[in-house]
């Protein structure tokens, strides 16, 4: 029973260790890793860049030549359009094209996702709003639905299942294809937007579906992919300009762009991207998009071309590997943690392996059995789990001594 009770001690001093060393280490030496806001600009068609230098702010672009705030904004004169158009400084064309507010706003748009906004428990209830009613507001529907071996309604007053809609709705899915259940659903279900698009499906065979309510009849459409393309996760749109349907990306890491109409799939010259572990942003004009995307290697962006979506600029961050990370590598084996930035769930994770701590590790076990010479029989045993397990055992073997 006392063996059974050190056992049980020393295991939680080890996890709690493991836990709370590594996480004090960095909260105590976490220094903030900037990255400059950066767009590209249509004007010098290179990338322009904000940053910060000893608390002064600096614009520039990627050759190095530095602008004042006014020049910044001519650089970039669809992004600072309102500022440009506010001075009175404003272009009537650019490449051709009359600038007008509405062009502008029409023609921009903004995305972003993070690996917390999809590694997350969603919701199995999706509300399907009216996308043509006749009116200028998207109003909320009185239920909601489900996909499970068929689609089914559910109205939200009663809580129950509206069978007529659902046979309707499911014979309309069927009827196309589709294989129940639904392996992902990605929809925008809120009034707050221009339009809506419904939502884009993806069956039980990977097969992809734009799945909408028109009139209160059901709108199926089947999109054709390419054989070796093997979606994973949908993004909808529905952007002011109406020229895509949703982003997507496959199980190979590729990112593509569905465009409206036509339903055709085009990949961005992005590279790889895994949307459960690396962050994008997009900001898009009339004429570029600037494509960011980061993780723990740092910071790619990509000018890519709003037309064609040909690649046009690229421009790399690496992450700063400072002499804190490099420290801690030498000092714990291995981290615990419960939670992470990249999703919402609470469970132990271990990581961060690190080899470099194995020299600590064995001079830490040099000194216990230096410190335990009189017990030397029973000593090599804990001596060995701190060669393992580094200061996570050797600090309880220390302090806890009876």
């Amino acid at each position: 029973m006392i063996r059974l009770s050190k056992i049980i001690l020393f295991f939680t001093a080890v996890v709690l260790l493991a836990w709370l060393l590594p996480w004090t280490y960095r909260f105590l030496t976490v220094r903030p890793d900037r990255t400059p806001f950066t767009l590209y600009s249509c004007v010098t068609e290179s990338f322009a860049s904000i940053d910060f230098n000893d608390g002064d702010i600096v614009r520039h672009d990627a050759s190095g030549k530095t602008y004042t705030d006014r020049e910044f904004d001519s650089i970039l004169p669809l992004f600072y359009y309102r500022q440009l158009l506010s001075d009175g400084r404003q272009p009537d064309t650019l490449r051709g094209v009359a600038l007008t507010p509405q062009t502008v706003s029409m023609q921009s748009f903004y995305f972003r996702n993070s690996p917390s906004d999809i590694n997350k428990v969603k919701p199995e209830l999706y509300p399907l709003l009216e996308a043509m009613s006749g009116r200028v507001e998207l109003q909320m529907p009185p239920d909601v639905f489900r996909i499970h071996d068929r689609i089914e309604f559910i109205d939200m007053a009663t809580n129950r299942v509206n069978d007529r809609k659902s046979d309707l709705f499911t014979r309309a899915l069927q009827a196309k294809g589709f294989e129940f259940p639904a392996a992902c659903v990605s929809g925008n279900p809120t009034t707050r937007k221009e339009y809506d698009e419904g939502y884009m499906l993806l069956d039980g065979k990977g097969g992809l579906y734009h799945f909408k309510q028109l009139r209160g009849r059901p709108y199926v459409r089947r999109v054709d992919l390419p054989d070796s393309v093997r979606i994973a996760d949908i993004f909808i749109t529905e952007f002011s300009n109406r020229r895509s349907y949703a982003f997507l990306s496959d199980e190979a890491h590729n990112f593509y762009v569905l465009t409206n109409p036509g339903y055709e799939l085009k990949q961005l010259p992005v590279g790889h991207f895994d949307p459960r572990s690396e962050n994008i942003m997009i900001v898009a004009d009339l004429f570029n998009w600037t494509v960011s995307i980061s993780g723990e290697e740092g910071t790619r962006y990509y000018a890519v071309d709003a037309d064609d979506y040909s690649l046009c600029d690229t421009l790399t961050y690496p992450a700063a590997e400072g002499v804190r990370q490099r420290v801690a590598e030498w000092l714990f084996p291995f981290d615990l943690s419960f939670t992470s930035y990249d999703d919402q769930y609470v469970y132990p994770r271990l990581g961060r392996f690190s080899a470099c701590a194995l020299l600590l590790d064995v001079l830490l076990a040099v000194v216990y059995l230096i410190v335990r010479r009189r017990h030397l029989r029973r000593a090599w045993l804990p001596a060995a789990g701190i060669v393992l397990l580094g200061l996570f055992l050797f600090v309880p073997l220390m302090v806890i001594r009876r």
